[in-house]
């Protein structure tokens, strides 16, 4: 059997008999060989690490040392480096607990104006080699490469291979490739060879691949469907391959039947540039909880202008306003109100929010509270409803200056007078779960 190969060094490839075990060209072993490997064209990017590894290149002190990205007393882990994840710490963990884990760890308020501008321009690179890139997070797409040979002059994974490269030499941060003949698989792949990875999985080997692996590898499949799953007797995706498609779907319904398709490596979904964001958010866990609606709705608007400057970065915008809010006994409470005209401003999304707090505003102590726009959208200048309300026209000014002065001398160059006494974090805070609407 013929064995295309593809050297991640010096961008050299071919096709031999043989796996070669070095790459016959400089001799680095960084080698990637499948029988596939030229033919497939679906490919799933995904940054190593990004906040941590942001931080890293702009401070190389921090290069051998853990990092995690997170912070406050009650705050989670926004995302860690790999060494500190050889100590145990990951994602979404709490922050008590990660330093527990990782008492020599250095933590750092996560910084959202920068990670956004890096995803943006590592997004840049991703639509000079396809069209069809689709986003799922700030720091992960999928890319469909078909048809691109001609113009590339090179097969998809030799392209893909120059971007990661190009990604680690010009902007400072690393990333792994899954690349394989549908989304499913090749988001799994990209997880394969962590981190700087670029794993392939072929259609050959989909079936015998995916045998051995937890059923909880299938996107969808949580925690109460993996234990009413294991509860069947039902723990790896072969044991899912073994019953009859007919069998899952009578058991669990258009799960079963999704279930079934999917442990057969079978995903027709295609790779689309439409809807690409869902929401954007932003959020703040409280140090100790709060009742009082004074205090709240100071720190609404302290995650509203993180919000809003996310939106004004990204030169987009929304029309539903969410607000988001979680009680001391873990309950959560979300409320929202669709606006007539679509806003990236702080002062009309925080105004929206404050209507939404303030009912709630009960004598309920909260833990948390968040903000999030919806129904996204590009910008397309002011927001048109200046030019409606004189009021809100002014306020719109206002913002519109600040920022400008913020631009140029920095965010606490101007400080709203509600925040005074109380001075706004940075663009992510201590405790800032900042995040966007994903789609699979």
């Amino acid at each position: 059997m013929a064995h295309d190969w593809l050297c991640r060094d010096c961008l050299q490839y071919g096709t031999a008999a043989a796996i070669p075990e070095r790459c016959p060209a400089c001799g680095s072993p960084r080698l990637r060989s499948h029988a596939e490997l030229f033919a497939l064209t679906t490919a799933h990017v995904d940054c190593d690490a990004f906040y941590a590894s942001v931080e890293k290149r702009d401070d190389p002190s921090l290069r051998d040392k853990p990092v995690i990205i997170g912070g406050g007393v009650r705050g989670v882990v926004s995302t860690c480096c790999y060494i500190a994840r050889q100590s145990g710490v990951r994602s979404a963990m709490p922050m008590f607990k990660a330093r527990d884990l990782c008492p020599d760890a250095v933590i750092i308020k996560p910084n959202m104006a920068k990670y956004v501008e890096v995803s943006r321009q590592i997004r840049a690179k991703m639509d000079a080699l396809t069209p069809l890139v689709e986003p799922i997070s700030i720091d992960e797409a999928f890319l469909d490469l078909a048809g691109t040979q001609i113009l590339h002059k090179a097969p998809p994974a030799v392209v893909l291979a120059r971007f990661a490269r190009a990604v680690e030499s010009e902007i400072g941060v690393s990333i792994s490739v899954g690349l394989s003949h549908n989304k499913f698989l090749a988001k799994v792949a990209s997880d394969l060879d962590k981190p700087r990875g670029f794993a392939v999985i072929g259609a050959a080997e989909t079936v015998e691949f995916l045998a051995p692996r937890p059923i909880s590898l299938i996107y969808g499949v949580g925690k109460v469907l993996a234990e009413t799953l294991r509860k069947d007797g039902l723990l790896t995706i072969g044991q899912l391959q073994n019953e009859s498609p007919d069998r899952l779907m009578r058991r669990y319904g258009e799960t079963g039947a999704r279930l079934a398709r999917l442990a057969r490596g079978e995903d027709s979904r295609k790779i689309t540039t439409q809807g690409e964001m869902k929401t954007v958010s932003s959020e703040t866990t409280f140090n100790s909880d709060i009742a009082s609606l004074e205090e709240l709705s100071t720190e609404l608007l302290k995650v509203t202008e993180r919000l809003s400057e996310r939106l004004k970065a990204k030169n987009i915008v929304g029309d539903t306003v969410t607000l988001k809010l979680k009680s001391a006994g873990f309950r959560l409470r979300t409320r929202a109100r669709h606006l007539m005209i679509p806003t990236q401003l702080a002062n009309v999304i925080y105004e929206t929010g404050l209507s939404l707090l303030g009912p709630e505003a009960d004598g309920t102590a909260f833990r948390l509270i968040g903000i999030g726009v919806s129904g996204i959208d590009t910008a397309s200048g002011s927001d048109p409803a200046d030019l409606l309300e004189p009021a809100v026209a002014r306020k719109a000014a206002a913002e519109r200056a600040m920022d400008r002065v913020r631009t140029r001398f920095g965010r606490e160059a101007v400080i709203r007078g509600k925040l005074y006494k109380h001075p706004p974090a940075p663009p992510a805070g201590p405790d800032d779960d900042q995040s966007e609407g994903k789609t699979r």
